[in-house]
C-alpha cells in the first residue's frame, strides 16, 4: 500500500488500456447512485418477488451499524442494473474510513479501499467489468474534510467562534490518516464544529460535525493540501480507470479550489486518454450557490481558463418536483424552476441547462423529518417522479431501492439508507426485476437511451384545455402536466395527471411548426394509441392540439410521426 504521495507513479500504468468513452456525453447518462455497503454483500442470494413494493432492510439498530455490502456484490449483481436501464454507476466513497463509519464520508486512508467493502483489486474489477457493459463510473470523493483523525484537547465537542483556530491534541491512530503528508496539525482549519450551516464564513471554516475540515484560507499550506488532494485523485483514476468524481459538500469549499482541482483531474484524465471525464458536485442552495463552481473562469494568478465542475445536482428542483408530482402543489411552481435554470444557464456554455436530477438521496437536505419520495407516494406516483427526470433536461439519477418502491423515513439519515439485503439472513435480496416499479422505470429508461430527442432536445412546457378554445399552464395542484422535447422536426409530449382520483380528458397544445393538422402522434409508454392532431376551433389562432384522457396518476408518452 502506498502511504506517501511521492511514491505515486503518474505515467499510465503498464499494460492497461483505459477507455476512452468518448462516445456518449455525460448528459446522456442515466445514473445509479448507490451506497456500497447498503446494496449487496458477497454472497450469491436469491431476489425475493413481491407485486409492488418493498420497504427495503434495515430496523433502527440495524441502519446506525455496517451491513457488510462489497464491491463483490455489485460485480455479482451489476446486470440487474444494466437491466434497469442504467448507463453509469455513482459509488458511496469507498476509501478506508474511521471504523465506525459505514456511509464513507469519514476518510482515514485515502490510499487504500476499506477492507470491509473489499479492495483496489475489487474496484479495478468493478470498473472493467462496468465498462464491458457499457456502464461509466463516478467515485464520491470528499475533498472538504477527513474523517476525525485527530482530538482537539481532552477530546471535547469544540464550536466554532469567530473564526478562532484552537489547538490539535493529538492523531488517533499512530498511523493515520493516510498519506503520511495528512498528518500536519496546518492541514486543518481547527476551528470547530459548525453551528449555522447558512452562515458565512463559518460554514465553509467549520467541522461538519465531527469529521475535521482541511484548511482552505488560500494559504501556503492550503495550496500545499491541494496539491495533495490532486494527486491522491490521479492515482485512482491510473489504478481503477473510473469515469468521473462526485464531489461532497462543495458549498463549503471556495470556487477557485474547485475550479483548479477539477482542471487538474480533467487534463490528468486527458492524459491517459481517457475524453468526457465527468465532475459533478453537491451544492445544497439556489442556482447563484452553484455558479463560482461551474463552467470556465479566469483565475488571477496565471491568468488562464480553468473549467470547473460539468454539472452539479439539481436541489432545487429536487425540492419542488415531489410535491408536484403527488397532486400537493402547482405546476407553476415547476414551470418557474425551469425558467429560472434557463436564465442562470446563459453563461454556462452549451450545457449549462443540464443538472444531474434526482428525487431521492442519502441525506434528503432540508428536511426536518428525513423520507424517500416513497413515503406517502403510490407506485404510480413513484414511476411519474422517476419518468418526469428520465424524460426532462438533465442527467436523471436512481437512487437505490427507489426502483422497488422504498419508503423509509425517521429523523435522521439512516432511515433514508435501507438495505437491499437482510445482514441476519444469508438466503435473499430484493433485486427484484420483476417488481411492477423497477419494470416501468426499466422501459422509461431504455427509452431515454433509444430517443435522442429525450437526451438533447429542447424542453417546453404545454398549455392545457378543457374547451378546445382557452389554453393556459395549469395553475391548479391536481391537475394534467404537460411538456414536450422536441429535436429538429421530432417531437416528444409527456404528460402525467397529477390527480390521485379523477379522470382528465383536456387538450394539450403541441408544437405548430414541425407538426400539421391530420397527422398523428403515436403514445410510445402507457398504450398504443394514436391521436389525430388537431387545429383550434378559432381559425384566427395558429394552435395545433391534441385531445387526451388520462386516468388517475397515468404518464403517457407521445411521439409525433
Amino acid at each position: 500500500m502506498i502511504k506517501s504521495i511521492n511514491e505515486i507513479d503518474f505515467s499510465p500504468k503498464p499494460g492497461k488500456a483505459y477507455w476512452v468513452n468518448c462516445h456518449r456525453e455525460w448528459r446522456e447518462e442515466v445514473i445509479y447512485f448507490l451506497m456500497v455497503d447498503r446494496f449487496h454483500d458477497s454472497r450469491k442470494r436469491h431476489s425475493l418477488k413481491f407485486d409492488m413494493r418493498h420497504p427495503g432492510f434495515g430496523n433502527e439498530d440495524q441502519l446506525q451499524k455496517p451491513f457488510g455490502g462489497t464491491l463483490q456484490g455489485i460485480i455479482n449483481n451489476i446486470d440487474y442494473i444494466k437491466n434497469l436501464g442504467s448507463t453509469a454507476i455513482w459509488l458511496s466513497p469507498v476509501f478506508e474510513n474511521n471504523p465506525e463509519s459505514y456511509h464513507g464520508y469519514a476518510i482515514q486512508n485515502y490510499m487504500d479501499v476499506d477492507k470491509r467493502w473489499g479492495n483496489k483489486k475489487d474496484l479495478e474489477k468493478l470498473v472493467d467489468k462496468a465498462h464491458g457493459l457499457d456502464i461509466r463510473v463516478f467515485l464520491d470523493i470528499v475533498l472538504h474534510h477527513s474523517g476525525d483523525n485527530w482530538s482537539y484537547p481532552f477530546d471535547y465537542n469544540y464550536y466554532y467562534f469567530n473564526g478562532q483556530r484552537f489547538p490539535l491534541d493529538e492523531w488517533r491512530e499512530k498511523d493515520r490518516p493516510i498519506p503520511v503528508e495528512l498528518r500536519n496539525m496546518e492541514l486543518y482549519n481547527r476551528k470547530g464544529q459548525i453551528i449555522n450551516f447558512d452562515n458565512y464564513p463559518e460554514t465553509q471554516e467549520g467541522d461538519f460535525f465531527t469529521l475535521k475540515t482541511f484548511r482552505n484560507d488560500g494559504s501556503p499550506d492550503s495550496e500545499d493540501l491541494r496539491e495533495i488532494l490532486a494527486k491522491i485523485h490521479c492515482y485512482w483514476i491510473r489504478e481503477t480507470d473510473v469515469d468521473g468524481f462526485r464531489l461532497d459538500a462543495v458549498k463549503h469549499m471556495k470556487g477557485n479550489d474547485i475550479n483548479r482541482f477539477c482542471s487538474t483531474i480533467r487534463e490528468y484524465a486527458y492524459s491517459l486518454g481517457k475524453r468526457n471525464f465527468f465532475l459533478f458536485g453537491e451544492i445544497i442552495g439556489d442556482d447563484e450557490t452553484g455558479n463560482p463552481y461551474i463552467g470556465p473562469k479566469i483565475l488571477p494568478e496565471d491568468r488562464n481558463i480553468y473549467y470547473g465542475l460539468d454539472s452539479i445536482l439539481d436541489h432545487p428542483l429536487h425540492s419542488v418536483l415531489a410535491e408536484v408530482i403527488k397532486g400537493n402543489s402547482s405546476p407553476n411552481r415547476l414551470i418557474q424552476r425551469y425558467s429560472d435554470l434557463q436564465k442562470n444557464a446563459l453563461s454556462r456554455g452549451r450545457h449549462g441547462e443540464f443538472l444531474v436530477t434526482y428525487i431521492d438521496d442519502h441525506d434528503q437536505v432540508g428536511m426536518d423529518f428525513k423520507h424517500r419520495f416513497g413515503h406517502n407516494a403510490t407506485t404510480a406516483q413513484v414511476v411519474a417522479g422517476m419518468g418526469f427526470l428520465i424524460c426532462a433536461l438533465g442527467a436523471p439519477c436512481i437512487y437505490y431501492g427507489t426502483e422497488q418502491g422504498f419508503e423509509g423515513n425517521g429523523m435522521d439519515d439512516r432511515y433514508i439508507r435501507e438495505g437491499m439485503f437482510n445482514p441476519d439472513d444469508k438466503e435473499s435480496n430484493v433485486l427484484n426485476q420483476e417488481s411492477w416499479i423497477f419494470k416501468r422505470i426499466a422501459v422509461l429508461a431504455h427509452l431515454r437511451q433509444k430517443e435522442a430527442i429525450l437526451k438533447f432536445g429542447r424542453m417546453y412546457f404545454r398549455e392545457t384545455s378543457k374547451n378546445g378554445l382557452d389554453f393556459q399552464f395549469p395553475d391548479c395542484e391536481k391537475c394534467l402536466l404537460a411538456f414536450s422535447r422536441i429535436l429538429h422536426t421530432g417531437e416528444i409530449l409527456v404528460v402525467y395527471n397529477s390527480s390521485p382520483k379523477d379522470i382528465k380528458e383536456e387538450y394539450i397544445a403541441i408544437d405548430t411548426t414541425i407538426n400539421k393538422e391530420g397527422t398523428l402522434m403515436q403514445c410510445i409508454y402507457g398504450n398504443k394509441k394514436k391521436i389525430r392532431i388537431e387545429k383550434n376551433i378559432d381559425q384566427d389562432a395558429d394552435r395545433l392540439f391534441i385531445k387526451v384522457k388520462l386516468k388517475p396518476m397515468e404518464f403517457l408518452i407521445f411521439k409525433n410521426h
